[in-house]
């Protein structure tokens, strides 16, 4: 019991069972693999978003233009940056035209690539005793994690931006400990790709940029040296993307349009502004704001919170009406009516509008079911019209707030750079209270962080059992 004790004072852990630690992460990593695997096969889809990035691809690498196809011609397009289209550009050009479960495959691996990484940021930050716990427990929370796995097995950007925000934590990790041009570098390029790929993933670079600047031991000219290099670096694409669409739209669009409409497309703000005065959760983003305009509008569908009064039922009922009897079509005319109705909602209940509403939102993101993906009725709720769904999307509830729960425990630790983990979850969080139609994938990118925390928290509370229970044998 000495030894046991001396050893335990010495290295903090019990007896080394390191020369097997490389295998302990091939089987989180193969397993992580096959369930992956598992979604791609069950539940690929390849259809909304990922058709437009893949016409994009296409017309890219047949047409050499970006833009949608229109007959025989190709329409210019600014609605979607160019970061995913190039990747599927080059997954058609190396597996064959329309391969999307390529680009999953792709996908897969770099994901898995980026629980690694979130893996070693683990064991950078966390106490040097438990740094290897740490660094085991983020890659199996990372690599089983079904929400973030699914997406892997999906053509969307998802994968791609929770890879590039791995790397960026990581390069900005290791640069505290050891600062570097390369370093630097790939930081840079990292949050780069990140912002092609998506407008807000501009936001890796200002939440995680202080680290760098801050961190790490580097002479102040060499610090500003680097810091003007990665700008102009990271600078540099979105200066060609804004020429581009200057010199083909007349309109300076550094990143993509908020309406996602191109130049003198339709846009629907009085329709989108009546919609944040009763829009919460997902179920409205699905059944209604994905489907208007193009499809009927049915206000038996409008949840009672859309109305005020029988005297606004009716003026609602009354757009909606004219707007089902126009084909479907959102005329100005109609769109304006919708903005008079918002108005009205806004300045009757300005903090249920401006306040408890996106704040409402904001929670539907982060803590509902992340099960958009899976064959699930919206009303998942409803536990007489469908009992297994409704236990598995509790479960899938459940595992999500473990999640959460686990990252707050990890940040109430503060392990080294927690408060630039914090600071992105924040300012996404800021940015998402803005959102008009929530998803819950909106919150996604937060999970690297998570990840990170969470496996801190576990290696915590496991030494903490360990030696209690080391202490009780005594």
């Amino acid at each position: 019991m000495q030894a046991l004790q001396t050893g335990r004072a010495q290295t903090g852990v019990p007896p080394a069972l390191g020369r097997w630690a490389w295998m302990e992460d091939a089987v989180a990593l193969a397993a992580g693999g096959l369930l992956r695997a598992w979604m791609l096969g069950h539940w690929f889809q390849a259809n909304g978003d990922t058709l437009l990035y893949g016409d994009i691809a296409k017309n890219l690498l047949l047409r050499g233009s970006y833009g949608f196809s229109a007959g025989s011609s190709v329409e210019p397009t600014l609605i979607r940056l160019p970061g995913y289209p190039l990747f599927l550009a080059a997954c058609f050009r190396l597996f064959g035209i329309d391969n999307y479960g390529a680009a999953c495959w792709i996908q897969i691996a770099l994901e898995l690539a980026g629980c690694l990484l979130l893996a070693d940021v683990a064991r950078r930050i966390a106490p040097k005793e438990i740094g290897r716990s740490a660094a085991r427990a983020t890659l199996w929370l990372a690599a089983l994690c079904p929400f973030t796995a699914i997406y892997a097995a999906t053509p969307l950007t998802e994968a791609l931006t929770l890879f590039a925000i791995a790397v960026a934590l990581w390069a900005a990790t290791c640069f505290a400990e050891q600062p570097g041009w390369s370093l630097a570098l790939a930081f840079s390029a990292a949050v780069t790709y990140a912002a092609l790929l998506r407008p807000d993933g501009a936001l890796v670079a200002i939440a995680l940029a202080p680290a760098l600047i801050f961190g790490g031991r580097v002479a102040v000219r060499s610090r500003v040296a680097m810091a003007l290099v990665c700008a102009l670096l990271a600078l540099a694409p979105f200066a060609a993307w804004t020429a581009r669409n200057w010199k083909v739209f007349h309109v300076v669009q550094p990143l993509a349009p908020r309406s996602a409409t191109d130049p003198g497309g339709p846009v629907y703000t009085g329709w989108e502004d009546w919609g944040r005065t009763w829009c919460l959760d997902f179920t409205c983003t699905y059944s209604v704001f994905w489907n208007v305009p193009g499809s009927a509008l049915d206000i038996n569908g409008l949840p009672e919170r859309a109305f005020d009064s029988a005297a606004q039922r009716a003026v609602t009922a009354a757009l909606v009406d004219a707007y089902n009897a126009n084909g479907f079509q959102l005329t100005p005319a109609l769109d304006a009516g919708f903005a008079r109705l918002a108005a009205e909602r806004a300045a009757a209940h300005p903090w249920r509008t401006h306040l408890l509403l996106p704040l409402g939102r904001l929670a539907d993101m982060w803590l509902r079911p992340r099960v958009e993906n899976l064959p699930i009725d919206l009303d998942w709720w409803v536990y007489a019209h469908h009992n297994a769904e409704t236990e598995f999307s509790w479960a899938y509830a459940a595992l999500n707030f473990a999640y959460l729960a686990l990252a707050a425990a990890g940040l109430w630790l503060r392990p080294r750079l927690w408060p630039w983990m914090l600071a992105y979850c924040v300012v996404r969080s800021a940015l998402l209270l803005t959102v008009q139609a929530p998803e819950a994938r909106y919150t996604l990118e937060c999970f690297p962080m998570l990840f990170v925390l969470g496996g801190v928290a576990v290696a915590v509370g496991w030494r903490r059992v360990r030696w209690r229970n080391c202490d009780v044998s005594a």
